[in-house]
């Protein structure tokens, strides 16, 4: 059974690392922003009233927790792959927003599933403008790897890839995607998936 951090933003392809070298960080580094987008997100569970389905209340909370930390265009950027560049601005930050919402919508009401883990968090390993941050998601059972993969922007840094036990957020969406792309090109994607948050948001709100 997957716990909280297994869940989160899938996160959620296994893809070989290559050997990082450590460097010095503040608390603009790359450690940091993970801490804090962390933290916030299980701050936002602590204090939830209800321990149900998330409320929308709870989606805007934990929504201002990963703004500005977790970057949801490269995500998809990645996600899309290679013919990513042949679409318009438009189309990307369409597809970048639906993008954002899939994750909230499909993966959010999992996070209830929180129970109080120990989060172990290394330090960062840097390579030229990108970093990685390994933690460790501790319960009574057992402990989980979760990787943070960032880059760093005119914003800071910023968290572009999770890999939970191996396993790659944007690697997995990529292959999802992929013979969809294929097979009826990126506006038909784009819609088909507008259509099933539509349906996952409709199903929600009757909870």
């Amino acid at each position: 059974m997957y716990t909280m951090m297994k869940i989160m933003l899938l996160g959620l392809c296994m893809l070989a690392v290559p050997v990082l070298s450590v460097g010095s960080e503040n608390h603009d580094g790359p450690k940091a922003v993970v801490e804090a987008a962390v933290g916030g997100i299980v701050k936002v569970l602590k204090e939830r009233t209800s321990k149900g389905a998330l409320t929308e209340k709870d989606r805007q909370a934990i929504r201002q927790q990963v703004t500005g930390r977790f970057d949801y265009r490269e995500m998809a950027r990645r996600s899309v792959g290679r013919s990513w560049k042949k679409h318009t601005a438009e189309q990307q930050a369409a597809f970048t927003a639906i993008f954002r919402d899939l994750l909230e919508y499909t993966y959010g009401n999992r996070l209830t599933a929180y129970k109080d883990q120990v989060i172990e968090y290394d330090a960062a390993e840097f390579r030229k403008s990108k970093a990685r941050v390994k933690t460790r998601v501790i319960d009574a059972h057992k402990s989980t790897p979760v990787a943070y993969r960032l880059h760093h922007t005119p914003q800071g840094w910023m968290v572009y890839d999770i890999k939970i036990e191996g396993v790659s957020l944007v690697g997995t969406f990529r292959k999802d995607f992929k013979s969809s792309l294929k097979r009826h090109g990126f506006d038909a994607l784009l819609e088909a998936l507008r259509k099933k948050v539509l349906k996952m948001k409709a199903k929600d709100s009757d909870v």
